[in-house]
């Protein structure tokens, strides 16, 4: 189905414009990239969070039906890769809504709930999703703050415009670590089953923050999908993407194309490409061979070898059976004799033979390129409008925004991270016309993690956001619930961390 129309709307009313500020310092990019290889592991991601990671408890609140409590505590990231993380976004901060009476003592169900775009402060989440989770299913809530956002909002950062590319990686590497950390405090204080949930963004966050944990957890991811790299290069979020300042970044600083592109793979690239092409591979061999006739025509016209009547003169010598190109007839060219001219060989001062032409081609007899690029390429990328200035070259030739594909894949695609532990407690909720999170190109998530269920809403993203949070809690509920009857009281085998949080902090205090 085609992609919702609101939801190209929706975008076009919003004035976030994100990457002002360029792709992010190279040194970073490197440093992020390098640690992605740790954090995409389970087993060495799981270390880099000791057990007993201290979580501080600032207040508490208790109402008729629930209790509220709010925390924070000091992200992972920042102690491993000092710097990194912006000073206002290094305390992460959390509410923790919970029932005052539990139905089952032995059974205290909590789920994490990641933002989407946008989702500022703890309001949204605890009023749409917490509250009535909690009344609907007995499931306690903790909302975590994104870095980059309400209370971890740089000071010079206006609404949610992350200013670099690589702010949204040092988002994901903190929410990845920050999720160990709280997975770690609710075993501590006796919660459990555990699962972790977010819608859009926060979909994906909640998906590779599942990857780590090395025990049974739900997993309800909404509206997102296997890789962000479609979303901010294909989808509706590419129009508030300044891609000439990031392309004349990514020229002027030879660290971005010399050494951080070599860093990155585009996941889905070779292979979809490969089935494309195999399955078009008549038709793009017939362009192929018209496109080289073309030229050749076109080359003997320059040269003064043809004139306007060539087409019986210069090109029939063969049958065209046993020639390699095919012929092309002169109406599939434009000439115009009044327009199209060359002067008389030899002569440079000479006028302008009338009845000597060049031949052009038409705005379809394109390069070659263009015409294999055609059946290489998803429809969703061919056939687009308002959405990536184009003006200088066709977008697939910018080195541009491949880099940025490449980056994306690599810091997101979850065939880059672990299998989750148990993919039968993953229920997935993605919308089929969804414009902001395009799933064509990309690898489906039942291949990727098989065992996961997946469901579709016959909607786009916008209005699935808006009138669908219902389905999105009964989804949270079931995957509990299967959790339940599977494990029953059963946490799992737990992976031992070789450092405590001590040990971390004065490594810490050391690099500083």
């Amino acid at each position: 189905m085609p992609p919702s129309k609101l939801d190209s709307l929706y975008r076009r009313m919003l004035i976030t414009r994100f990457f002002e500020k360029g792709w992010g310092k190279p040194e970073n990019l490197r440093r992020v990239f390098q640690f992605r290889k740790i954090i995409s592991n389970r087993e060495s991601c799981f270390k880099l969070v000791p057990r007993d990671y201290p979580v501080e408890i600032t207040k508490k609140e208790i109402y008729a039906e629930s209790t509220l409590i709010e925390g924070q505590f000091i992200t992972p990231l920042e102690l491993h890769l000092p710097g990194v993380v912006p000073k206002k976004s290094r305390n992460a901060y959390f509410q923790l809504l919970l029932p005052n009476t539990w139905k089952n003592e032995q059974h205290k169900p909590v789920c994490i709930h990641l933002a989407g775009t946008g989702d500022h402060f703890f309001w949204r989440r605890r009023n749409f999703i917490a509250k009535p989770l909690l009344k609907e299913g007995n499931i306690g809530s903790i909302i975590l703050e994104n870095p980059f956002y309400g209370l971890r909002k740089p000071d010079d950062q206006k609404r949610s415009n992350l200013h670099n590319v690589s702010d949204i990686f040092v988002m994901g590497g903190c929410l990845i670590l920050e999720c160990l950390v709280l997975l770690h405090w609710c075993e501590r204080n006796g919660f459990g089953p555990l699962g972790v949930t977010g819608l859009s963004m926060g979909g994906h966050m909640a998906s590779l923050a599942a990857t780590n944990w090395p025990k049974p957890l739900v997993l309800v991811p909404c509206l997102s999908w296997s890789t962000a790299s479609a979303v901010f290069t294909t989808g509706v979020m590419s129009q508030s993407i300044n891609w000439d300042m990031l392309e004349t970044q990514y020229f002027s600083d030879g660290q971005y194309r010399e050494r951080l592109s070599k860093m990155v793979n585009v996941i889905d690239d070779a292979f979809e490409a490969g089935q494309r092409f195999i399955k078009n591979f008549n038709e793009s061999l017939h362009e192929l061979k018209e496109d080289i006739n073309n030229t050749r025509q076109i080359q003997e016209l320059n040269n003064g070898t043809v004139c306007c009547n060539y087409e019986s003169k210069n090109i029939n010598s063969k049958d065209d059976s046993s020639s390699i190109f095919l012929q092309k007839p002169l109406q599939s060219v434009n000439l115009d004799s009044e327009k199209l001219t060359i002067p008389i060989k030899g002569d440079s001062n000479s006028k302008i033979v009338p009845g000597t032409v060049v031949a052009q081609p038409k705005e379809s007899s394109v390069s070659t390129l263009t015409n294999l690029m055609r059946y290489i390429l998803p429809l969703s990328a061919q056939h687009k409008t308002d959405k990536i200035d184009i003006t200088k070259t066709n977008w697939w030739e910018r080195e541009a925004l491949q880099f940025m594909r490449g980056m994306m894949d690599e810091c997101t695609h979850l065939k880059n991270f672990s299998v989750p532990f148990d993919t039968s407690l993953i229920i997935a909720v993605f919308a089929k016309d969804d414009a902001y999170v395009p799933r064509e190109g990309c690898s489906s998530l039942e291949d990727i993690w098989p065992g996961a269920e997946v469901r579709y809403l016959d909607a786009g993203h916008v209005s699935a956001y808006v009138l669908h949070q219902k389905l999105f809690r009964s989804c949270i509920i079931e995957a509990f619930d299967r959790a339940k009857k599977i494990y029953g009281n059963d946490l799992g085998e737990d992976l031992k961390c070789a450092i405590t949080y001590q040990e971390l902090l004065n490594k810490y205090e050391k690099h500083l």
